[in-house]
């Protein structure tokens, strides 16, 4: 195994489910993983914080607190940016800086070195914040989320700014989705239960899994086959996927700040069953990534009618993946 210093960890995003219903404190959530040896901590404030965007002294302090307890460090923090606030118009460009600037100074203050930039961010608004992200120490990375990939005309606006400005603080977060190889099966058989025709999802899965240049036509295809209303929103949502060939990142790893590992469903501890994360950590180390795996489980929302969701145990399931894949000897935990 090759010498690298790619780093574990979880963002809180994967816990939603059980954060939702009350089952998992926040307490619960960063405990949890840490018993992982998953001590990179990712948030998304509005789950985590009820007094978003104002944050109360006592929240900050007890959040710095619970990483003290657990032996945690906070990674990355997800800012989104409200574009619709106002019914009469779309957010400005100063209100759009003012924006993502108050965004900076929270996760400096939550002690975050990274900030996942939301995509609709405009490029223009991401470039003005780049001399806020020096003077708060917060680096800023786009996030290159399937549909879209490292040569889709939007993101290639992000790139070019990146290599204009030339600053250790604007970068790029790629979300594993965008190297999605097999359909994830949690999300077709979700449908199928949901009343969609099941010769004509395995028909979608099937164009999907031969990784055509063009799916545009997928939609009016199902149509034109007999599909429903359900059968077409599947092939809306099978369009939104994309696989890219992981070496296909490997120019652009200099420039990765933070890495959201999605995963829909682990089989066993030993793979993600859409995902080949066996062809994509190799791609990281041989590139010199040094930033945080961070796992987010995007499973949840697709088995919750059939069994209770289990999200920190499908976690251990990728921890455990990722730490073979790095070449760690180590065993991680999930129970409660």
């Amino acid at each position: 195994m090759a010498v690298h210093n790619i780093k574990r960890g979880v963002s809180l995003y994967s816990f939603q489910e059980e954060v939702f219903l009350r089952k998992l404190t926040l307490d619960d959530a960063v405990r949890v993983c840490a018993e992982m040896g998953a001590r990179g901590i990712e948030v998304i404030p509005e789950q985590s914080f009820d007094s978003f965007p104002n944050l109360t002294d006592a929240e900050i302090a007890g959040w710095h607190d619970l990483h003290a307890k657990y032996g945690t460090t906070p990674t990355a923090y997800d800012m989104f940016i409200d574009l619709k606030r106002r019914k009469d118009r779309v957010m400005t460009f100063e209100e759009g800086v003012e924006s993502i600037v108050r965004d900076i100074k929270l996760a400096n203050k939550l002690g975050c070195t990274t900030m996942r930039v939301i995509v609709n961010t405009p490029p223009e608004v991401f470039e003005a914040a780049a001399p806020y992200a020096e003077e708060y120490n917060v680096r800023l990375g786009v996030e290159i989320h399937a549909p879209m990939r490292f040569d889709h005309r939007w993101i290639q606006q992000f790139l070019d700014i990146v290599h204009k400005v030339d600053s250790h603080y604007l970068g790029i977060v790629p979300d594993m989705g965008i190297f999605v190889r097999e359909f994830p099966r949690v999300v077709s058989e979700r449908f199928k239960r949901d009343g969609a025709r099941p010769d004509l999802v395995d028909h979608a899965v099937k164009v999907y899994n031969d990784h055509p240049d063009d799916m545009e036509t997928l939609t009016r295809e199902l149509a034109w086959r007999g599909g429903t209303a359900i059968d077409v929103a599947f092939a809306n949502n099978v369009v939104g996927y994309n696989y890219v060939a992981p070496e296909t990142m490997a120019p652009h790893v200099p420039y990765i700040v933070h890495i959201h590992a999605k995963f829909y469903e682990m089989v066993g501890d030993e793979r993600e069953y859409s995902i080949p994360y066996d062809e994509i950590v190799p791609v990281l180390i041989a590139g010199g990534y040094d930033g945080y795996l961070s796992s987010e489980y995007e499973g949840n929302r697709h088995i919750q009618d059939v069994r209770p969701v289990d999200s920190v145990q499908e976690v251990a399931h990728q921890q455990r993946m990722l730490a073979r894949l790095l070449g760690e000897e180590t065993t991680t935990g999930g129970n409660r």
